[in-house]
């Protein structure tokens, strides 16, 4: 038995920015973006036709770190009306953190307490999400949680909630058009692993497997093209079609264990998100193989039947992307990368996996002669 769900009215397409106004339908909103030239003209325009925010919050970091977000969340209390709608206006460190604003609805330490699953935490009822997702990769647009980091503590959570998926997501290619390289390829292949990490999966299903082999194909056959093309908009669309059919896939699956182990890289090592969560795709590739079910017949898809050397065909697109697999070249020993992976497998992410951690350790090198020599 399966199923899928996914409430999200996505509207598509060059030129769907100016149904914003529609979508808002007069009411009382906040708008929640980046404050450089290029999004403050974005937010005249929405002004223009939509009328001014009840509030703009446009110091929005890479990452939103909670104790960022608790000063933000305090502005709300100088309102004369509240919102009914939050506005999000950019990439995914925007979109996670209008969730972060639309679930506290004023109140940080009740949203801190159901985020930290405190056993006084009352049951939050966020305010109403219009998602204007600005890059092609995160799929927060069309999920219903967030990442929210503490990097004091060197955690990170993850803020879940039904009324968390948005209640529109207008995704326009045409304001993605010209974004730098390095950001292109990182959110191009965040929407790649988030397509793979839906199929080697415990909650895949039918669906999910369908949007997972239509993105990571769009992924593989695009991003190549557009790094070397960046204001091709015919590319960008292509990306932008894959990155939330890729939402799509893992709004019903979470991701799974590249995710779980790229967190604490990260936070560690301050490796860009898009990075730390693809470079292990093709070992943990070679540590399912013999897989079967949907993962299999997800890969089959993707590379034509040619799933023998999947891996290496992996390894090579990210090589021709600048990405390297080793894991020593983003300062990680064979020592962390061994504690890395026991960790990952620990995580709620981790256990979505298909996989087990003896083969992923030998797909690492980390075999137990290796471990051996590593002890």
């Amino acid at each position: 038995m399966w199923s899928y769900h996914n409430p999200v009215e996505v509207k598509f397409g060059r030129g769907s920015f100016s149904r914003l106004a529609d979508a808002l339908a007069g009411r009382k909103y906040v708008l929640v973006t980046y404050g450089d030239e290029y999004f403050r003209r974005l937010s005249r325009e929405i002004e223009a036709q939509a009328g001014r925010p009840v509030l703009t919050i446009d110091d929005i970091a890479p990452n939103p770190d909670i104790a960022l977000l608790k000063l933000q969340i305090e502005r709300f209390a100088a309102l004369d009306a509240q919102p009914e709608v939050v506005v999000a206006l950019g990439g995914g460190s925007v979109i996670d953190s209008a969730k972060v604003f639309a679930a506290a609805r004023g109140d940080f330490d009740a949203m801190d307490a159901y985020l930290k699953k405190r056993t006084t935490a009352d049951t939050i009822k966020p305010w109403q999400l219009i998602a204007v997702p600005t890059t092609a990769g995160t799929g927060s647009e069309v999920t219903c949680w967030g990442t929210v980091w503490d990097n004091a503590a060197g955690v990170k959570f993850s803020l879940a909630h039904p009324g968390l998926y948005p209640e529109f997501s207008i995704v326009d290619p045409d304001l993605m058009i010209g974004k730098p390289r390095d950001l292109t390829i990182q959110t191009g292949l965040d929407a790649l692993s988030h397509s793979l990490e839906s199929l080697w999966n415990r909650n895949a299903n039918p669906v999910s497997m369908a949007h997972a082999i239509t993105a990571a194909r769009g992924v593989l056959s695009t991003l190549p093209l557009l790094a070397d093309d960046l204001r091709n908009a015919d590319l960008r669309e292509g990306m932008a079609r894959a990155a939330t059919l890729a939402g799509f896939a893992f709004s019903n699956t979470k991701t799974a264990i590249a995710h779980s182990l790229s967190y604490p890289i990260t936070l560690r090592h301050g490796v860009p998100h898009g990075i730390a969560c693809s470079f292990s795709l093709p070992m943990i590739i070679r540590s399912v193989a013999g897989e079967g079910g949907i993962w299999a017949e997800g890969l089959d898809a993707i590379f034509s039947g040619n799933v023998d050397n999947a891996a290496d065909q992996l390894t090579a697109f990210l090589g021709k992307l600048g990405v390297t697999t080793d894991h020593r070249q983003y300062g990680i020993g064979d020592g962390e990368w061994r504690e890395l992976i026991d960790l990952a497998f620990d995580g709620e992410r981790g256990q979505n996996f298909i996989g087990g951690k003896d083969n992923l350790l030998a797909a690492a090198g980390l075999g137990k002669e290796k471990r051996k020599a590593v002890a």
